[in-house]
């Protein structure tokens, strides 16, 4: 019965409705337990089924949440049997996540684009996923990313969450939210009417609604289990309890009065969370229970039996089980044990015998460490590290059990979960042989680094290759070379800072022969930042080549480790400052990561891919990318959106992004994420013609290793202290600048050089530079900065009383950075022009400027001739929303097929 909620029952209604007119809808219910989600929620199924959708379910179970998928295959059951109408690479994924095939482990993310898939495919439909708090990690980020990706799918998801959460619910952050409060007094003392058939005194009756705090449940429940004679001399329960808390307390009450068969049987049912009935009654032969035992706890409404086991509400699941001895508890696993088929659920089995053991048991521990590895293949992360952590409680070998604690410890870090610091304890009371006690240092190092971004982190990532020297000199290459990359994002130029890391990388053991394109982008790093860049060029460019050439081999491509590097190997392109190899390196990253389905790496490939597309004047595609960077919610994609903004002359855009990443970097000591806001903002301010703020912003962005590796302060500082009256402040960039220019012999580097140059030069000196600049840009595809040449060279022709010379290059800069949609460069331009005695021409518009940054990007990939099911491969959508945006694409355009898309010259 649904008391008090009538706007919370609209707002679902609401969410029916619109999914039945072909929209989609997402919804996150919160609220403490007992606050009424579970009923909101049956009203919401019933309704749907009375509109006509199709309804599925899931639950989170506590006792679930370390087998991997274990949720989503409760919601995807009944769409199995299409999962081979898919293209194969999801098919894999799915079949592999569900145990159902062999094969590599699949990305969660390509396991959730099949998801999608499925599900569009069968609207309306209402899937509604109850107690979210205890799925297993892989279900919960797979279902949070088809939640985000449903679009124009007819499909609603309803999540209900309880408050506090148990798990980590982060994956759904960001999604719509309905929380739950108590029931108002009128409302609160109409439910309890329902629950209390006496009549009540009316203090007794102000006395429980007071009590209860609105909770529904409570309300229901606690008159149930409190004493007759308390109706008559008022109904108290301590306030330092919470409201859950009593609740339960009132299971266990109701529990513990039972009989000592159906005490165990409950016991035995709260253990056992899929709710099979046969399986609970074999557990129960196994000790003796007869099925009348059932009866006294139906009668007591604890639960039901039927086809499955169901509790009548979660709470008591988990009194029931906290309140059980540990003896009766280890009883209960046991018999489930012995009960579940071990050809059947093998892993399942494993861990019912794992919570039955006393103190230790290497068979149990053996059982369970091949059920981690059956996890991992499945890409079940979190749930090979929960099997691996209890196989090394039960491990009675010291030396067995440090490496079991080792590869748990492994297994948490990289499925991003807490407690590998603590296994990592374990492991180092060892023994240890010298590799895995390296492997230990190693992993300590990556998590102080990742968990900080301290000057702490480079070090020990040193002391870690240093030990594998010996013992693993590949391992041991790539280890310094992750030093050195943590040194140049930490930004620190002390001890831990980039020259002293590469100083100590010198003492790497010898690469193999061949060398692997990692091991010559190390030698070339290595080389560069100890003998100076002029040095290191020549070894940086054979490492960007020969990445550039793997992509060709036929057998090395696709392998993690390549798409790992290629995130620091389009970064070095950028050094040198060769800006075709920048766009090569990070199409191929970004199409490699798509392939693999591995979203959890795809913001940082997009961003290299987005910074370039800025620096080329891209904007739009650079929008896009950002966009698609931002779906996936695997890490905060602010420094995409920042750079874009600054460029994009977004005063207050720019601002919002910029403080958000700042409060962010102080939160874990991310100094280069301050630089490269620092950055950003200089460029804004470049752009926005306050040079005495963009030269602070750039100052401290030129303190960065990182920003000063990929080259992107140089420029900026020079113009902004040139523009203040500050040449000197630009003497240290203007000469680095210059010097890296003539090592890389690029049209870009040569470029940027001879501009700066021109800035701080005069008479026929400033326009050689300028004239040279504007011929060596337009050589490369770095368009914005062929823009700003042609302004600040107008600038300087006005300021020379040149008035002709200058319209010709304020013009050409005014339309440039118009079309390219850098307003506040192009506003500057206008103000010049018009100083000039000529008002700039306004942007002409096109049919695209109608389509947003996603529509745009569909209509190019539409346009090469890829079918809506390859562009949602790419986008990570379903074929359904690529043709709902695909109408709204030709509705802007006024065209009504496919092939006129591709006639139509799209920017």
């Amino acid at each position: 019965m649904l008391v008090g909620r009538r706007a919370e029952q609209a707002a679902l209604e609401q969410l029916l409705a619109r999914a039945q007119g072909g929209d989609s809808g997402v919804l996150v219910v919160r609220g403490e337990a007992g606050i009424g989600k579970s009923a909101l929620l049956q009203h919401m199924r019933e309704t749907a089924v009375a509109m006509g959708f199709g309804v599925h379910d899931a639950a989170g179970v506590e006792a679930e949440a370390e087998f991997a998928f274990a949720g989503l295959h409760q919601l995807c059951a009944p769409f199995l049997a299409r999962a081979v109408e898919l293209p194969e690479p999801q098919q894999a994924a799915l079949g592999v996540a569900f145990g159902l095939r062999e094969g590599a482990a699949p990305d969660r993310f390509l396991v959730g684009l099949a998801v999608l898939s499925l599900l569009a495919e069968d609207g309306p439909l209402l899937c509604v996923v109850d107690d979210a708090q205890w799925l297993d990690q892989a279900s919960a980020q797979v279902l949070a990313f088809v939640a985000r990706r449903v679009g124009a799918e007819r499909v609603v998801m309803v999540f209900a969450l309880r408050d506090p959460g148990a798990t980590d619910v982060a994956a759904f952050s960001g999604l719509p939210e309905l929380r739950l409060a108590g029931l108002g007094a009128s409302d609160a003392q109409t439910l309890l009417a329902t629950a209390v058939r006496a009549p009540l005194d009316g203090v007794v009756r102000d006395r429980i609604v007071a009590e209860a705090r609105g909770n529904p449940l409570a309300l229901l429940e606690l008159p149930r289990g409190a004493p007759a004679v308390q109706f008559a001399g008022g109904f108290e329960l301590p306030d330092v309890v919470s409201v859950p808390r009593r609740i339960e307390d009132g299971f266990r009450r109701r529990a513990n009065s039972l009989p000592a068969d159906a005490r165990m049987l409950l016991v035995v049912a709260a253990a056992e969370p899929t709710g099979d009935a046969a399986l609970l009654w074999r557990a129960a032969a196994e000790l003796g229970i007869a099925r009348e035992a059932a009866a006294p706890a139906e009668a007591a409404g604890l639960l039901e039996f039927d086809f499955r086991v169901r509790f009548r509400h979660p709470l008591v699941r988990s009194a029931v089980y906290r309140a059980a001895t540990p003896a009766d508890r280890r009883r209960a696993h046991g018999a489930l044990a012995a009960a579940t088929d071990q050809q059947v659920d093998p892993d399942r089995r494993a861990w019912h015998r794992a919570q039955a053991v006393v103190g230790t048991d290497e068979d149990a521990a053996a059982e369970l460490e091949r059920s981690a590895g059956r996890a991992r293949a499945r890409g079940g992360l979190a749930a090979a590290a929960a099997f691996l952590k209890r196989a090394a409680e039960l491990t009675p070998g010291p030396a067995v059990r440090a490496e079991r604690a080792l590869e748990a410890a492994h297994a948490k870090h990289e499925a991003g979960a807490p407690g590998a610091l603590e296994l990592l304890t374990v492991a180092a009371a060892g023994p240890l042989d010298a590799v895995a006690r390296a492997r230990l240092e190693l992993l300590n190092a990556r998590i102080a680094f990742h968990g900080a971004r301290g000057g702490e982190g480079p070090r020990m990532l040193l002391d870690a290759a240093k030990s594998l020297a010996p013992l693993d000199p590949a391992l041991s290459r790539e280890t310094y070379l992750d030093a050195l990359d943590a040194a140049i994002v930490t930004g620190d130029r002390g001890p831990g800072g980039v020259r002293a890391v590469a100083d100590a990388a010198r003492a790497a053991p010898a690469p193999p022969e061949p060398p692997r394109p990692v091991d010559l982008l190390l030698d070339g790093l290595v080389t560069t930042f100890t003998q100076g860049y002029a040095a290191g060029v020549p070894g940086l460019r054979r490492a960007l080549d020969a990445f550039n050439r793997h992509e060709r081999d036929d057998h090395a491509v696709n392998d993690g480790d390549d798409r790992r590097w290629l995130w620091l190997a389009g970064r070095t392109a950028m050094s040198v400052f060769d800006d075709q190899m920048v766009h090569a390196l990070a199409a191929r990253h970004v199409r490699l990561v798509r392939e693999a389905g591995a979203l959890a790496t795809l913001p940082a490939a997009l961003l290299v891919q987005s910074v370039m597309l800025v620096l080329s004047g891209d904007f739009s595609r650079a929008a896009e990318q950002t966009a698609i960077a931002a779906a996936t919610r695997t890490v905060p994609v602010l420094h995409g959106q920042l750079i874009l903004a600054a460029w994009r002359g977004r005063s207050d855009e720019t601002t919002e992004v910029h403080a958000t990443m700042v409060r962010e970097a102080v939160g874990r000591g991310g100094r280069t994420e301050d630089f490269l806001a620092q950055y950003a903002m200089a460029v804004l301010h470049n752009g926005l013609g306050d040079y005495p703020a963009a030269l602070v912003a750039a100052t401290r962005a030129f303190e960065s290793d990182e920003l000063t590796h990929s080259n992107l302060a140089h420029s900026e500082l020079i113009e902004a202290a040139c523009r203040s009256g500050r040449p000197e402040r630009a003497t240290a960039a203007l000469d680095q600048l210059s010097s890296r220019a003539l090592a890389s012999g690029t049209p870009w580097g040569l470029g940027l050089a001879a501009r700066s140059r021109a800035l701080v030069s005069t008479g026929p000196a400033a326009e050689e530079y300028y004239r040279e600049a504007i011929e060596q840009l337009r050589n490369c595809r770095v368009a914005t900065q062929l823009a700003r040449t042609h302004l600040v060279y107008g600038e300087w022709l006005r300021r020379e009383g040149r008035r002709q010379g200058a319209r010709q290059q304020l013009r050409t800069a005014h339309q440039m950075l118009s079309d390219m949609g850098a307003e506040a460069f192009a506003a500057r331009a206008a103000r010049e022009l018009r100083a000039t005695g000529e008002h700039p021409r306004g942007r002409s518009a096109q049919p695209s400027d109608a389509l947003t940054a996603q529509e745009l990007t569909i209509a190019r990939l539409v346009a090469t001739g890829a079918t809506s099911r390859e562009v949602g491969a790419q986008l990570f959508l379903s074929p359904r929303t690529i043709e709902a945006h695909l109408r709204s694409i030709f509705r802007k355009l006024s065209i009504t097929s496919r092939r006129q898309l591709r006639d139509l010259r799209l920017p």
